[in-house]
């Protein structure tokens, strides 16, 4: 990460967008400095990804569970406190939960 200044992000502050799964939805809450997209993320209960994602990220959830399936048929489950990493292109992955979560992420 380059060229990017000090500053702070109130997430309470930052404008929701919704983005349907399967089943369920994500909100996200979105910074982009330069190249970096940075998240706030909450996936309600029932929340299934709608597509296999091969973008790189840094994930870390804070609250709930988390369930990440990779195309080579790997599965892991997320705690709070919990984070993966997983570069561009490397591991086409997707998301869900049964009970809900919130995620920081960092792509």
């Amino acid at each position: 990460m380059t060229d990017i200044p000090f500053g702070t992000t109130d997430w309470s502050q930052v404008p929701a967008t919704e983005h349907p799964g399967d089943s369920g939805s994500a909100t996200w809450r979105t910074r982009q400095f330069g190249s970096v997209r940075v998240r706030m993320v909450e996936y309600s209960p029932g929340y299934v990804a709608d597509h296999w994602c091969d973008r790189g990220h840094v994930l870390l959830v804070l609250e709930g569970t988390l369930t990440t399936e990779l195309a080579n048929g790997e599965t892991v489950t997320l705690g709070a406190g919990s984070s993966y990493q997983v570069g561009h292109d490397t591991e086409p992955h997707r998301s869900r939960t049964q009970d809900g979560a919130r995620l920081f992420v960092v792509d």
